[in-house]
């Protein structure tokens, strides 16, 4: 990114914008219980970041078992959803960014491996689809994170180099993803992804209200005047 301000934001969504990753970890724990098996931390860290067909063919090959992807998708995705309303919540200083960055006019959009369903499932909670400019999923794209296909399309649909594009990510598929897009990537790693490798970030931050992203995003100015972070 040169140095001024970003043209346009992205956000991941799971673990990033909302606490998905801890659902997900109930959602993993209870179907592999249902099969006599273990969710552990290593297999949730296999997972993360990448298309649904990837993480539950990881998942299937991990655990040796007889069920397909699809099977096991359906059988998550009803848990997830059946989850959501006790568990889900924005992660920490996403509502002050989403607004300030409103208040700057600086679009945004959201590029997640989740399925549109569960996409919808979250979003819809807190009635944030009209706060984007586009939102694209896994259905968006031939190849999931950690390749850079869909931050390559952000960027098209935004009509700006990815080198203009600043993108939020909370695990190290995802940042792999925009890094080789060649995009600003700002990795936010959360309880989850912790211990995952973030070299390839142009950043590390410790949450969404960071005063340091405020920073290169050149808003610090609009983020003290709306008492954000």
């Amino acid at each position: 990114m040169s140095a001024s301000p970003p043209q346009a934001v992205v956000f991941d969504m799971d673990g990033l914008m909302f606490n998905t990753e801890d659902v997900y970890w109930h959602v993993g724990s209870e179907v592999l219980r249902r099969r006599g098996r273990e969710y552990t931390r290593d297999l949730c860290h296999a997972m993360m970041g990448c298309t649904p067909r990837s993480a539950f063919q990881t998942m299937i090959q991990w655990h040796t078992l007889d069920d397909s992807c699809e099977q096991l998708a359906r059988e998550s995705e009803e848990v997830f959803i059946r989850l959501l309303d006790d568990y889900l919540a924005p992660m920490p200083g996403l509502l002050d960014l989403l607004a300030v960055l409103e208040t700057a006019g600086i679009p945004k959009a959201i590029a997640t491996s989740s399925q549109p369903r569960l996409v919808d499932a979250v979003l819809t909670r807190f009635q944030m689809q009209p706060r984007f400019r586009f939102i694209l999923t896994a259905d968006d794209v031939v190849h999931g994170k950690p390749d850079p296909e869909v931050y390559l399309k952000a960027a098209r649909r935004f009509a700006v180099l990815p080198g203009e594009m600043l993108v939020l990510e909370d695990s190290q598929n995802g940042c792999r993803a925009a890094a080789a897009a060649g995009t600003f990537t700002v990795a936010v790693p959360g309880e989850h992804s912790r211990t995952q490798d973030f070299h390839v970030a142009n950043m590390v931050i410790d949450s969404l209200a960071d005063p340091r992203l405020y920073q290169v995003l050149g808003l610090e100015q609009k983020r003290k005047k709306a008492g954000a972070g």
